[in-house]
């Protein structure tokens, strides 16, 4: 992949990739979300994707060069240590403590379903150093070696549908875990921020594979719905399979445009700040159209759908799991709804603004001298004596 360029094709030319641009990544992704594994061939899978970005923008020459570099080259892998059993993935609500102590930083906490600790060199742990600032400024972020004494594996948690014991998503508890005062990444007090980073690239990049996935559903719908013969005709013939076929395609090109438009923001801004809202639109939309269209297409193909032998199942739970992925749909329905209700005001009067009777009054009145001299026209085109077809 390196050979060919398509390596970590997320990343610039001043990391190592061959900056493509986001447009181009997810066309790119619309074939890697075909595979559960292209990602990791590619070179762009998460979490190491995201903790890439935030060591690039954060980090010191020293921690580049310890572990960025590295993870670039695909030696090591990370993990993303956030999400805590109590808070779940709303950072405010956090409680695990990272206090300094000379020139350490000692961690102590619960966090769940960090992404392949059990396989990390290195995490990213996002932990409160400022407990009474301002519930967005109480964090801090760092990264923490894994060989660190004191990182208990709880266990390793599975997703449904997988080998539970392959677990990849780890319950860790941080008890006394003493890392260099240099191992923080930005300032104290940021560590929201610089959490953003990273989830606003992994949200798009998650949305972009999922378009790839849910083609993979429509075509294998479309194919049993064309091979299929019940009661003398094929499915494809039917009209309620027709039905289900059609809200498929609709549903897949509105997201996929909404994909790509959002993808060409981020290029032209260079921004994630700026592009908030089309990303948590993307990522509300996404659990949907991925449920709906693999669950159409499991029904299509009838007990087979239900079955090992049929990859439905894990497409429906996946939409579950994207559900929750990097932020709840619901907490970006709420940042969706917030933003575009700034861009309207209230009204001070009984009516709303569009409330017909007070159009047509408020138009009336804008154009009373133009219906007046209607209204006279009209009149001396009426008087005994006018000329056919009324005045001038």
């Amino acid at each position: 992949m390196q050979e060919r360029g398509l390596w970590a094709t997320h990343l610039g030319p001043h990391l190592g990739g061959p900056g493509y641009g986001q447009v181009k990544l997810a066309l790119l992704n619309e074939i890697l979300g075909r595979s559960h594994s292209a990602p990791i061939v590619f070179g762009c899978q998460a979490p190491d994707s995201g903790n890439a970005e935030i060591l690039a923008h954060y980090g010191t020459e020293q921690l580049k060069k310890q572990y960025l570099e590295p993870l670039l080259r695909n030696e090591i892998v990370s993990a993303f240590s956030m999400t805590e059993p109590r808070g779940g993935s709303d950072p405010t609500g956090f409680v695990g403590r990272a206090e300094l102590d000379g020139d350490e930083w000692v961690v102590n906490g619960e966090k769940w379903f960090s992404s392949h600790a059990r396989y990390a060199s290195f995490l990213i742990l996002l932990a409160v150093t400022e407990p009474d600032a301002d519930r967005h400024t109480r964090m801090s972020m760092f990264v923490v070696p894994a060989d660190t004494p004191g990182i208990e594996i709880v266990r390793n948690v599975g997703v449904y549908g997988h080998d539970p014991d392959e677990g990849t998503h780890a319950y860790i508890r941080y008890h006394d875990v003493r890392i260099p005062a240099d191992h923080i990444l930005g300032a104290r007090g940021e560590g929201f921020a610089v959490a953003q980073t990273r989830l606003g690239g992994g949200r798009i990049h998650h949305a972009m594979r999922t378009v790839g996935l849910v083609k993979q559903a429509l075509g294998m719908m479309c194919e049993r719905a064309l091979s299929r013969v019940t009661q003398g005709e094929t499915l494809a013939r039917k009209q309620l399979v027709q039905a289900m076929i059609a809200d498929s395609w609709v549903q897949l090109e509105q997201f996929r445009l909404l994909v790509l438009q959002t993808a060409w923001k981020i290029d032209r801004y260079d921004d994630y700040q700026k592009v908030r809202v089309d990303i948590s639109a993307v990522k509300a939309a996404m659990p949907k159209v991925l449920h709906d269209v693999a669950a159409r297409a499991l029904q299509v193909h009838g007990s087979l759908g239900v079955s090992h032998e049929m990859p439905f199942g894990s497409m429906v739970l996946e939409s579950f799991h994207m559900g929750l992925a990097d932020g709840a749909t619901e907490v970006h329905q709420m940042q969706v709804a917030r933003q575009v209700l700034k861009q309207y005001r209230p009204t001070e009067d009984l009516f709303p603004t569009g409330h017909l009777p007070r159009r047509k009054a408020e138009a009336e009145a804008r154009f009373a001298d133009v219906l007046a001299q209607v209204e006279a026209d009209r009149l001396i085109g009426a008087s005994p004596g006018s000329p056919p077809g009324g005045g001038s």
